[in-house]
């Protein structure tokens, strides 16, 4: 059986099918990751924002997914949303933020894989946003981020 293997972290990059491109992936690479980091960044602000506005609220939903006090953790998972997601869409302290970001995430897919029973069409998104919140774990803010201004990242 065949097996791949590593590729050594000094290795060259793979040569492109046409050349020309390279440039054009050069040039767009940084902003991509910026792309879509800026975005998740807003989509946990918004989706974050009812819960800030009253971060007691959802003290039942959480105590049912067995977090206990509620009053403790209704507030935390608002928190985490709309100041993680402000975090993540500057590029501070990114990695804090996206850790947090993808711990809510995988209480959600196991909230609506498992506790709800839609497997994975019902996980789907949240598995597809905590990959890119794990992402930013792994790596960090990018270069044009606030951490890389600052030259420093946890």
């Amino acid at each position: 059986m065949a097996t791949l293997a590593p590729i050594a972290p000094d290795a060259p990059p793979p040569r492109l099918l046409f050349p020309p491109m390279g440039r054009i992936y050069a040039a767009i690479s940084p902003l991509s990751i910026v792309l879509m980091r800026v975005f998740a960044g807003v989509t946990f602000v918004l989706h974050g924002w009812p819960k800030i506005q009253d971060p007691f609220k959802n003290v039942e939903m959480v105590e049912k997914l067995g977090f206990i006090p509620g009053t403790i953790w209704s507030p935390a998972l608002a928190g985490t949303e709309f100041f993680g997601g402000i975090l993540l869409a500057i590029g501070f302290l990114t990695r804090v933020a996206a850790a947090g970001t993808t711990m809510v995430l995988l209480v959600t897919i196991w909230l609506h894989w498992v506790l709800q029973g839609k497997g994975y069409s019902g996980a789907e998104l949240s598995i597809l946003w905590a990959t890119i919140t794990f992402y930013f774990v792994a790596h960090g803010g990018g270069p044009l981020s606030v951490d890389r201004a600052l030259r420093r990242e946890i």
